[in-house]
This record gives C-alpha cells, sequence and structure tokens, in this order.
C-alpha cells in the first residue's frame, strides 16, 4: 500500500510540473535580459516590466479591459442573480429548458459563439466599439454568476423567506433583508468569475475589436503575431498573478458558502 501510495504521489507530481511548467518557464523569461524570446536567459533584470508600464499602447489596453471587465461585472452579476432566483421558482420542466439556454454559451465552442455575436452586432454597427466587447463578455459571464448564485440559493432553507413574509415583510424587503445576505458569498463568487472571464477572453474580442477598442488579450495576440518580445511574457506573468489571486478570493468565499449552507441546514 505504501508503494502504491508513493507512486500515486509521484504520478500526480509528474502531472503538476507537466501542467505548471509553461507557467514556470514564461515566469523566468518575463525577467530576461534578452531582446527577444529566448531560454534560457542570458541574463535577469526588469527590463520588461518597464518597457510595459511605459507603453502607452500596453497602458490602454490594460485600463480598457479593467473597464470592461468591470462593466461586464456589474451587468452579469445583476442579471445572473435575478436570472438564478427566478428560475429556481419555475416547473422542474421549465426551469430545466431556462438553464440550458443560459448556460448554452459554455457549451457551445467559443468560436461559434463569436461569430454568432459578430454578425448579431454588426446588424448594428457596434462593432469595434467597447460597448460591444461588454455585451459579449455579458453573455459570457451570466453562466458563471447564475452557476454560482443557483448554488448558493439550494442552501438556503425556503422556510426563512416564509417566515419574513408571514411577518409582514414585502417581497422586496425579503430579498433585500433575507435572502441576498444569506447568497451573498455565491454572488460575490459569481462576481469574480464574470471578471476573470472578461479580463481574459481573447476569440470574440479578436472579432468585435476595432482600431480603438483593442483589450489586454487582444494586444497579447497581436504582439506575438507580429513582434514576439520579452514584454508579452511579463505582461502574462501579471495577468497569471492577478487570475490567481482572483482565483484564490472566489475559493475562500466559495468555502465560505458551503458553511452558510451547513449552518442553515441544521
Amino acid at each position: 500500500m505504501t508503494a502504491f501510495r508513493l507512486l500515486l504521489a509521484s504520478i500526480v507530481t509528474l502531472i503538476l510540473l507537466f501542467l505548471a511548467l509553461p507557467i514556470i518557464l514564461v515566469f523566468v523569461v518575463s525577467f530576461s535580459s534578452a531582446t527577444y524570446l529566448t531560454f534560457p536567459p542570458p541574463g535577469f533584470g526588469l527590463r520588461w516590466y518597464e518597457t510595459y508600464f511605459g507603453s502607452a499602447d500596453w497602458l490602454h489596453a490594460t485600463w480598457l479591459s479593467l473597464w470592461v471587465a468591470a462593466a461586464v461585472v456589474a451587468l452579469s452579476t445583476v442579471l445572473g442573480t435575478l436570472a438564478a432566483i427566478g428560475i429556481v421558482r419555475l416547473p422542474r420542466a421549465i426551469r430545466v429548458v431556462a438553464t440550458g439556454l443560459i448556460l448554452s454559451p459554455l457549451v457551445v465552442p467559443g468560436i461559434v459563439v463569436a461569430i454568432g455575436i459578430y454578425y448579431a452586432f454588426s446588424r448594428y454597427g457596434l462593432v469595434g466599439s467597447p460597448v460591444a466587447i461588454v455585451l459579449a463578455h455579458t453573455c459570457l459571464a451570466v453562466p458563471f454568476v447564475l452557476t454560482s448564485v443557483s448554488v448558493s440559493l439550494a442552501g438556503i432553507d425556503p422556510r426563512l423567506e416564509h417566515a419574513a413574509l408571514s411577518l409582514g415583510a414585502t417581497p422586496s424587503g425579503t430579498f433585500w433583508q433575507v435572502t441576498l445576505p444569506l447568497i451573498l458569498p455565491g454572488v460575490l463568487v459569481g462576481a469574480l468569475f464574470a471578471f476573470i472571464t472578461s479580463f481574459d477572453e481573447v476569440i470574440v474580442a479578436l472579432f468585435l475589436s476595432g482600431y480603438d477598442a483593442v483589450t489586454l488579450p487582444r494586444r497579447m495576440w497581436d504582439d506575438l503575431r507580429f513582434y514576439i518580445d520579452p514584454t508579452i511574457a511579463a505582461v502574462s506573468t501579471l495577468t497569471t498573478v492577478l487570475t490567481a489571486l482572483l482565483l484564490a478570493a472566489a475559493h475562500t468565499l466559495r468555502k465560505r458558502t458551503e458553511q452558510l449552507g451547513n449552518e442553515n441546514n441544521r
């Protein structure tokens, strides 16, 4: 049994190293002193981080991505939360259909979604504007909010809402004072995933971004195609660290949601 566990641990370790190796290589190259992508680096320094923070093009793309992600978080959190609350009150047959339709962007290949959104938005002249990217990313982010909030709603005892209503609370008052505080961790988790989805998305951005609406992933794509210098490694490292921090926060909030669900079920 000890030998089997040792073998299993070795296999798992090798798999994790295989998955993490590209990230480690990018991290090392981001500190390279070379003028092109090479490994191992001939020297180390912060040259490419300075290039990133000193470039108007890179910073413009970064701020646009942050602005788009913030708008997507606001829209998708509201829509996803309301959708989850409404769907949980539907009959089972209708609930399954409605949930499947909202979650369809997660099932359909990204390129198919991007083509469909492009043709839909091009008819209204939205292609090339940040508004188009916000609306498209909202469609991609709502399923994550819906899933997270639905999990939180499943852990709530419905008798709490019934008790508030029986004591004279209005439906809106019950939502703000009872339901929302209980599902808030799930809402925040969904918002974090919505931010990550928008900030890291590139396929839809390739179709919708124009000359002025270039997001950071789109800028990284163009850099890989035309320039290929270690600046892309520095940007990749920064975005990886940001995504990891957000995922850690989402994991913490998810644990909080599970704890609240267990406490409510006691």
